[in-house]
């Protein structure tokens, strides 16, 4: 793959430090959550991934829709990013909750968000390496 766009970003001190963009525009404290023994009195990993990923993923269900010719500009995705112990380590479980407009019907709305699971940079970058949950509301 020849990258069209490469973003860049340097954390500083882990979870309790600083990410900040090459380009100044994303400069954020970095705290880990309570429920990681942290303060909370900052953005986490998983938020930024979960902010990412949504973000993403309404994208390539836009295009999609575009393609069907099916308006879905009013759709909104919350990714919901968890974090757990997965042997050793810690692992990452994910969870996209697709509101679709009123005007889409059930089946039409479940097509489209498959295929934007398949056109969505995250989700090719996490299918097989993350449990990725959709859900239509």
């Amino acid at each position: 793959m020849d990258a069209i766009y490469t973003a860049v970003a340097t954390a500083t001190h882990g979870r309790e430090g600083r990410a900040i963009s090459s380009d100044g525009t994303l400069d954020l404290q970095l705290a880990p959550p309570v429920e990681l023994g942290g303060s909370g009195q900052g953005t986490n990993p998983e938020q930024l991934f979960a902010a990412g990923y949504a973000a993403c993923f309404a994208s390539a269900l836009g295009l999609v829709g575009r393609r069907a010719k099916v308006d879905v500009a009013d759709a909104a995705v919350t990714g919901e990013v968890g974090i757990g112990k997965l042997g050793e380590g810690f692992g990452l479980k994910v969870t996209l909750r697709v509101e679709l407009p009123d005007t889409v019907d059930e089946a039409t709305g479940r097509k489209l968000v498959e295929q934007a699971h398949q056109v969505c940079p995250y989700s090719n970058a996490t299918r097989g390496n993350i449990d990725v949950d959709l859900v239509i509301e």
